[in-house]
């Protein structure tokens, strides 16, 4: 978390020092709204509006609880999307980017723009059940269904974000990148750790 916020914080101020002509894509994007984009990009924004995230992760988590007899799964829920959330809190305001300069369709929260708190909750959220899910699923194709379902959300929140004026797209790249980054660590770390030591195991007591 510490390397992901140093990363985070230092490709923010490069962001800043560059002329990285984004601005023009929002202007782009703002002169074509429409009332069905607007309607559309709205439901795709809250698809991870922070109370949503925080109740589902929430709900999530006993139910995998319930399910799997465990709590491994759930506590690798939680991880994965607190960990996004506390890098972004820790880095977001102190890059300190102002949003693209078009009008907002959303209320501007007191974070910076950079990085999209919005992407990065939304991939560790719905990544993370979608990676909880498809390892319980032996069936290919129901594990296709369920990544792109993980997928999808993550892609119509960025989109929504850029669209909506919140965000540059270096914002919600960035915001994928990291909650990817907390997927993987979570994953190790709680999700395949048990795993691997099993792994480690069986190799020290087989015969040579």
């Amino acid at each position: 978390m510490i390397l992901m916020a140093a990363a985070t914080f230092g490709v923010g101020k490069l962001i800043l020092a560059l002329p990285t002509g984004e601005a023009a894509v929002s202007r782009g994007l703002a002169a074509d709204r429409t009332s069905l984009w607007n309607a559309l990009t709205d439901v795709g924004s809250s698809l991870s509006d922070t109370p949503y995230i925080v109740a589902a992760t929430a709900i999530f988590a006993i139910i995998f609880r319930l399910v799997y007899k465990r709590w491994r799964e759930s506590v690798f829920l939680i991880a994965a999307v607190w960990s996004q959330s506390l890098v972004f809190l820790a880095t977001t305001m102190i890059v300190g980017r102002h949003r693209p300069p078009v009008r907002h369709l959303d209320e501007a929260p007191p974070t910076s723009s950079f990085p999209s708190g919005h992407v990065s909750a939304a991939v560790a959220f719905y990544c993370g059940v979608a990676l909880i899910l498809s390892s319980h699923v032996r069936n290919r194709g129901l594990q296709v269904v369920i990544w792109v379902l993980g997928i999808a959300a993550p892609l119509a929140v960025g989109f929504s974000r850029v669209y909506r004026g919140m965000h540059f797209v270096t914002d919600v790249l960035w915001g994928l990148l990291l909650g990817v980054g907390c997927v993987v660590m979570a994953a190790r770390a709680i999700l395949y750790r048990r795993e691997r030591q099993r792994r480690r195991a069986s190799e020290l007591v087989r015969p040579a």
